[in-house]
């Protein structure tokens, strides 16, 4: 055995002492904790630059001219112009119909103008392009940001709405980029300052929510999408022999359930169930459902969680677990009772079956670029596509849906060459004065080769076939034109 060159005197004095120890493990602790910051600050770098409680903020704010918004198809949507005084001043091209989604840089900030304003208060060219506006007294000319709003569509989508309360949302279903989306009543952006009083105090029609993206609705028949997936799911080989005889009503104990003005569907299948909406049929289904996978079905498809979305999404939400009464199972069958969700989150399951079961995370933000056009960042979906179905499952879905439209509630839409599908729904609730109806619509087309998704909602507008599908087949038209 070799024998240490060490001296056994000396060899106390090659040991760490205690405090040494101890000094080795805060030097790496502070390393471990500096590289954590750092990495934290830059993977949040615009969360924490919008801040209200940065200062530098501020300091970005006066030695830069805010960037422009643009749209996809080239128009400007926001951009900051200098008045006679030398004053600066944002405004709104589009006014109105792009209010909620543009938003405002006033009187706090919304929109577009809250999720890209990291890049929007900054400018990105050269230093010695910097020295040079310094030197002629002029601020940093800001970034630009591109989003992903068409405005053909998004104009249609507007004047389609027309003067009803209510939102649409388009998106593309292979990348899920918003290329419209409109919410009712809206407001000028350019009037924000004058108006804001007026806007904050107004419980009403409030006009500052983004029906959209935060407005919460009873489904209605919409959701008999998820209660078919589930169906599907627990017969898998025999949901073709479903067979229910409809007489306008259908009652278990003491709850009772009416099909829309009391229709008397006569013998359903499976399919025609669904093509017909018949609410009785689907309480029938849903009474059939275990409890347990049911929950799972909705907890897959993100309801009653954050959807985690770029930008400020309210919560869907659909109670269901192993003590829901019979009675609730079937209202949240046919998507009423406690049942609420919001627009985009209904596209977003409608985007699921057109792309074959994978849900992707709706974005607006296309990239950015310098005030010269160099691109600083991409922008797209966050997070990667998650499967919410099987292929399968989304085909048989497919099919339901294409039937609404040919022959169902949804042929308002039939004949078309682009060949939609989708599905309607009329969700009542009680306004406190009388029972209401939302309109609901969601689709997609072509149903072959799916391109867009389409979800419309007008609230008390009454059928989803009569006043929601007109609004979504003027949309698929200019898509499609």
């Amino acid at each position: 055995m070799k024998k240490s060159k060490i001296p056994e005197n000396m060899r106390e004095s090659y040991l760490p002492t205690p405090m040494q120890v101890t000094g080795a493990f805060f030097i790496v602790l502070f390393a471990a904790m500096s590289i954590y910051l750092c990495r934290y600050a830059y993977n949040n770098r615009q969360e924490m630059m919008s801040n209200s409680y940065n200062s530098r903020q501020k300091i970005l704010s006066e030695q830069t001219v805010r960037g422009s918004i643009i749209s996809s198809d080239g128009e400007i949507l926001a951009v900051t112009k200098s008045d006679e005084s030398g004053g600066q001043k944002r405004l709104y091209p589009f006014g109105n119909v792009c209010s909620h989604v543009v938003g405002y840089a006033s009187k706090g900030r919304s929109g577009v103008e809250s999720l890209a304003n990291y890049w929007l208060i900054r400018s990105d060219i050269s230093l010695k392009e910097k020295a040079g506006f310094t030197d002629a007294g002029q601020k940093f000319p800001g970034n630009d940001v591109r989003i992903t709003i068409d405005m053909g569509l998004q104009e249609t989508a507007y004047k389609a709405l027309a003067a009803y309360r209510g939102a649409v949302v388009v998106t593309d279903v292979q990348t899920g980029a918003i290329l419209a989306m409109v919410s009712k009543p809206d407001f000028d952006p350019n009037e924000i300052d004058s108006i804001w009083k007026d806007l904050v105090e107004d419980k009403d029609d409030s006009r500052l929510l983004n029906r959209a993206a935060n407005g919460l609705y009873p489904p209605g028949s919409t959701l008999k999408i998820v209660t078919a997936l589930e169906y599907i799911r627990e017969h898998p080989g025999d949901y073709g022999q479903y067979s229910f005889n409809c007489t306008g009503s259908f009652r278990s104990g003491d709850e009772v359930i009416h099909c829309f003005h009391g229709t008397s569907h006569g013998h359903l299948d499976f399919y025609t169930s669904f093509q017909k909406s018949c609410n009785s049929s689907f309480a029938n289904i849903g009474l059939g459902l275990d409890r347990k996978s049911y929950e799972k079905t909705l907890s897959d498809l993100m309801f009653n969680v954050d959807p985690g979305l770029p930008f400020k999404t309210a919560k869907s939400q659909a109670s269901m677990d192993a003590g829901t009464s019979d009675g609730d199972l079937m209202q949240l069958a046919i998507g009423q009772g406690a049942t609420v969700m919001t627009p985009i989150h209904l596209n977003m399951i409608t985007g699921a079956v057109a792309s074959g079961g994978m849900m992707k995370k709706p974005y607006l933000i296309g990239s950015v670029t310098d005030a010269n056009g160099k691109v600083l960042e991409e922008g797209g979906p966050v997070g990667e596509p998650v499967r919410v179905m099987s292929e399968d499952e989304a085909a048989v879905l497919t099919e339901m849906m294409r039937l609404v439209v040919n022959g169902g509630t949804g042929r308002i839409l039939s004949g078309t060459e682009y060949d939609a599908a989708g599905k309607t729904g009329s969700a009542e609730y009680d306004s406190g004065h009388k029972e209401e109806s939302h309109a609901w619509f969601t689709g997609f087309a072509p149903a072959g080769d799916p391109q867009i998704a389409v979800t419309v909602v007008i609230e008390e507008a009454g059928s989803g076939g009569e006043y929601a599908v007109p609004v979504a087949k003027r949309v698929f038209d200019k898509y499609f034109e």
